[in-house]
This record gives C-alpha cells, sequence and structure tokens, in this order.
C-alpha cells in the first residue's frame, strides 16, 4: 500500500517517523560532559586596522605581541596595508605579517595570574597556589627565557623562601612569565 502522504525532508511516509520512539530516559553513562568551558573562544575577530602597538594577535595560529606597526598607503586596489612586527608570548620568537587594514584578523584572548609557588618537582612541575587556595599542577618552569628556570629554582631555595610568579594563558596554553620573591 502506498502512502497517502510523504513527508518530502525525510522521503518516508508520515506514520513511520511519528512511529519511531525515543527512548525517554537517558543514563548516567549515556550523558558526559567531555569539557567544562562556558562555550568561550580562545581568539575573537578584529579588524586589523583597529589592532595597536602593545596590543595582541594571532600570527601564523601563534598568539603573539605586537612591537611595531607600519602602514602603508593605499594602492590602485583601494586597501592600505598593515604590517606587523611582532613576538610570540611563549617563544620569543619574531613574526611578521601584513594584512590589508579593512581586513579581518584574530586577536588572542591572554589572561595573567597570579600565583605562589608551593612546590617544584624534579621534573620541572610547578604545584601553584592562588589566593583563594586553588591548587594548579598542570604547568611546568618556563623553556624561555633560557636562565628563568633556574632563577626561581634559586629564589625558591627548596621552599626556604616564598616565591610568586605569573601565569600567562591564551589558546589553550599557560606558561609562566615573570616571577617575584616575597620579602
Amino acid at each position: 500500500a502506498k502512502p497517502s502522504f510523504v513527508n518530502r525532508r525525510f522521503r518516508q511516509p508520515l506514520s513511520r517517523i511519528h512511529s519511531q520512539t525515543l527512548p525517554s530516559t537517558m543514563s548516567d553513562s549515556e550523558y558526559v560532559i567531555e569539557s567544562s568551558d562556558a562555550g568561550a573562544s580562545a581568539t575573537i575577530p578584529m579588524e586589523a586596522g583597529a589592532i595597536k602597538k602593545g596590543g595582541f594577535m594571532m600570527i601564523k595560529g601563534k598568539p603573539c605581541k605586537v612591537l611595531s606597526i607600519s602602514v602603508s598607503k593605499t594602492g590602485k586596489h583601494g586597501h592600505a596595508k598593515c604590517n606587523f612586527l611582532a613576538v610570540d608570548i611563549f617563544t620569543g620568537k619574531k613574526l611578521e605579517d601584513m594584512v590589508p587594514s579593512s581586513h579581518g584578523t584574530t586577536v588572542p584572548v591572554v589572561v595573567r595570574t597570579e600565583w605562589e609557588i608551593i612546590d617544584i618537582g624534579e621534573d620541572d612541575e610547578l604545584t601553584l597556589m592562588d589566593e583563594g587556595g586553588n591548587q594548579k599542577t598542570d604547568i611546568n618552569l618556563p623553556s624561555y627565557p633560557d636562565t628563568m628556570a633556574k632563577e626561581i629554582r634559586e629564589a625558591w631555595a627548596e621552599g626556604e623562601n616564598q616565591v610568586s610568579c605569573s601565569v600567562q594563558g591564551a589558546v589553550g596554553i599557560e606558561q609562566v612569565i615573570s616571577f617575584k620573591k616575597e620579602a
């Protein structure tokens, strides 16, 4: 028997679509949250002409701090070009990018937090604590600049001194960028 009305979207008789039943309850094993972020993006779009010296931008997939900007005049195609000279905020490597000023580029969301060093492990892993008592154990001593890891170990002196550090995070990467020995 041919159905009298066929749903155009699914190419099935309506009776077949409505007769399918869905499970009414879900067990805990079926409902697993993979990540706990609020859905915020690691980067935001911005017009290239709006980026300022000292600001941040993504170049070749790396979060960078802009050192200098030079703007060329409009050419026969009508776009002024911005030439960015920037340094990678995690490796210190200089990068360059040229983007038309009216075109969009991406800017990383950079977050800086203060932590106190509780312990330094043998494999350079840090145990940090913030003012609220929250602990963080997923950060290692920095590899850039070259001498900073050694300086932090010397300042900490196997727990004899109180040392606080600044952790900078962007695009899912976190790294210690500065430290100071408390009096």
